[in-house]
């Protein structure tokens, strides 16, 4: 059974730093792109950020560019996102995901990926 879990969430405070991780069981991701998206109460899920097979090639939502950082470590089969100087509007569910049929090109559609984790809350109070 193919299993993404994400762990790491929490409730902080503005401008605190978190640190998502994502860790994949039943098979590896190695070779493809891994991404994390979010979703706010009655908002759709939106693309945060997303990786390419090796790390090399990163991108990031207008919204979060300069203060997330995501990483992978493929020998433990990981994907993190460093999230810094935390907003309220950064309250959401984060999910992580991967796109099987990408190695490079990150999608920012949530359509184009194939497994999902079961989501993170992450509370950023005012």
């Amino acid at each position: 059974q193919v299993q993404l879990v994400e762990s790491g969430g929490g409730l902080v405070q503005a401008g605190d730093s978190l640190r998502l991780s994502c860790t994949a069981s039943g098979r590896t991701f190695s070779s493809n792109v891994m991404g994390w998206f979010r979703q706010a109460p009655g908002k759709e899920r939106e693309f945060v950020a997303a990786i390419s097979w090796n790390g090399g090639k990163t991108a990031y939502a207008d919204s979060v560019k300069g203060r997330f950082t995501i990483s992978r470590d493929n020998a433990q089969n990981t994907v993190y996102l460093q999230m810094n100087i935390l907003k309220p509007e950064d309250t959401a569910v984060y999910y992580c995901a991967a796109d099987i049929h990408s190695a490079v090109y990150h999608s920012t559609k949530r359509d184009d990926y194939d497994y999902w984790g079961q989501g993170t809350q992450v509370t950023v109070s005012s």
